[in-house]
Order: C-alpha cells, then structure tokens, then sequence
C-alpha cells in the first residue's frame, strides 16, 4: 500500500473503517488493531493511506470571530509573544467592543498572581475592563493622569473597577493629563499624593496601552490640543502615541514640548515593563501601530482584521 498509488478496494475500506474508528468514534491505534485483526503498525499505514486518498480531509476552522493565521504572521513579523487579529465589522464602537474582548483573554492569559498590572486611561482599555469576568489577585497601579470626557470613565474609576475584580490594592492618583505649561505639571508631579502613587509604577509587570495615531480622530490627546501644539508634535516626527509616549515612523521615542506637560509614565518606563499588551483598532492607525512594533513597544498585540492587513502588507509578512 503506497501513498502515490491508488488504493486497492480493500485497502480502501479498511482505511475508511480505521479512519471513522480512529477520527470520529475516538478509539485509540492499539483498540483499532484489537478490533480490525490488524498490527497498530498497519493501522498507523491505513491512516495515513486514508488522509493521502482524500478518505479523511482535515480543516482547521477559525472560531469565535478570531483570524488566526493573520494573528501568526503578525505574531512573527514582530517578534511578539502573542497577537490577536478578531475579525468583526468596521465601526469604531463594536471594533472597540471586540478589540477589548479579545484584550481581556489575552490579559487573563498573561497575568499571573505575583503581577503587578498598569492601567491608563483609554477607551479600548475601557472596553477591555467591561468584558473580564475576574482578576487574580494582583494591585492595580495607575499609570496616567484624567482627561474629562464626557461619558467616559477615568482612570481612576478604572483602576478602581480592575482592583474590584481583584481583590488587591489600587494605587490612584487624582491629576489631570495635560496641564497648561511644563511648570505646573513638574509641580503637580511633585505632590506627595502624586509622587507616591506614580512611585509605584516601577512595581508594574504587566500594562496595558492602546496605540493612537496622530491624525484627527484617532488619538484622545491629538483632539484634545490646539492646532499650535499638533503641528509641534508633528515636526518633532510623531506618528502615533501611547500613554504620551510619542515615537517617530521607526519607532523611536521623541520628545516634543508636549510630553512636559503630561502627568504620566515616561518612554523609558514604559520600556521597563516586561510585559505590555497594546490594544488598537482601525486601518488609519496602521503607521502608527507599524511603528511601535517596529521599536519594540509592545509584546503583545490585539486588532482587528484591516488594521491586521494593513500590518501584515508593510512587513511583507
């Protein structure tokens, strides 16, 4: 019995009843030998024979919305630990819905309980905080300061609601995000209650950030600034930031004034934290995100299927 010759009748049907056996009835090679009068050895040939016919046909079936060969390639591409690519439609919100989702499998999957988890304030982290069932039992440490939205959490509800489902401390801090000038927020981060809590960011082994681009639309801070400062942040070289970090198109942290006027963790502590789970949906943020895999700023991914192809095309992958 070969491979590249057809099967004889009776090979055929021998292959066929050791495949139902074996695939779909779950009997093990040695139960298959017993019952066929046959060597395991000659059963291991049937299958094999079975699967080179076309008898047994094997697909592998992508459920639960996840495209998992683009989540690989991306994975690779990368060099990240883990990328998840969930595959639902193109508005904003239910992108958001499925991208936190997905976030929160991948956090539960990353988070042990001698962590320490990060969290900041975005809308996809948000989403991420609302689909996780529980936490282990880990502090939960506040990573940046508030922007007033209307409608939305702030970091401090956050924080709170994670260390909720934790059971642990959190440690938050009551400050605002941007300020006016780079004096009062160097004199705001000097407040002891500040200080103390932004202090315990070094503990942090786990965080979680979401890629904005710097384009209208897609970055909470963009929007939030005038047009003067944009066009600062723009000639400095910044494609896209996370948590006010702002990096270039190969990925490298730069420095506009803007980043002095934040109350949140730096470039080199964020680099500090050895695992960072980014979240980030849409194809316009596809320089962006391209970026920040590109320096290295994540180690886990979790998109969706246009910004995943929109990736996967500029690595060539």
């Amino acid at each position: 019995m070969s491979e590249t010759e057809p099967l004889r009748a009776t090979d055929a049907v021998q292959a066929g009843e050791a495949a139902r056996r074996y695939y779909l009835a779950g009997e093990s090679k040695v139960e298959i030998a017993a019952a066929m009068g046959v060597s395991r050895f000659k059963v291991a040939r049937l299958l094999e024979a079975a699967r080179a016919a076309g008898i047994v046909r094997i697909e592998v079936v992508d459920r639960g919305g996840v495209d998992a060969e683009l989540s690989r390639r991306l994975r690779e591409a990368f060099g990240l630990r883990r990328c998840v690519v969930v595959d639902c439609p193109d508005d904003a919100p239910r992108l958001r819905t499925h991208v936190g989702s997905a976030g929160a499998d991948v956090l539960l999957d990353v988070l042990g309980p001698d962590d320490v988890l990060g969290l900041p304030w975005a809308r996809t982290v948000s989403a991420l905080l609302e689909a996780l069932p529980a936490l282990p039992p880990v502090p939960v440490v506040q990573l940046s300061g508030s922007m007033v939205i209307p409608g939305e959490h702030s970091p401090v509800d956050m924080v709170r609601a994670a260390a909720a489902l934790s059971g642990h401390d959190a440690s938050v801090f009551y400050a605002p995000f941007i300020l006016d000038d780079a004096a009062s927020a160097a004199a705001l981060r000097r407040q002891p209650a500040v200080a103390a809590a932004m202090a315990e960011a070094g503990r942090v082994t786990v965080a979680v950030l979401s890629i904005g681009a710097w384009v209208p639309g897609h970055s909470t801070i963009h929007d939030a600034v005038d047009d003067a400062v944009r066009a600062d942040v723009t000639r400095a070289g910044a494609v896209g930031e996370a948590l006010g970090v702002f990096v270039d198109a190969d990925g490298r942290a730069v420095h506009p004034e803007l980043v002095d006027r934040m109350v949140t963790i730096d470039a080199e502590q964020l680099r500090r934290i050895p695992e960072r789970v980014a979240l980030a949906t849409g194809a316009p943020k596809a320089s962006a995100v391209h970026a920040f895999l590109r320096g290295g700023w994540a180690t886990a991914l979790v998109t969706d299927r246009s910004l995943a192809t929109a990736l996967a095309r500029r690595a060539g992958a």
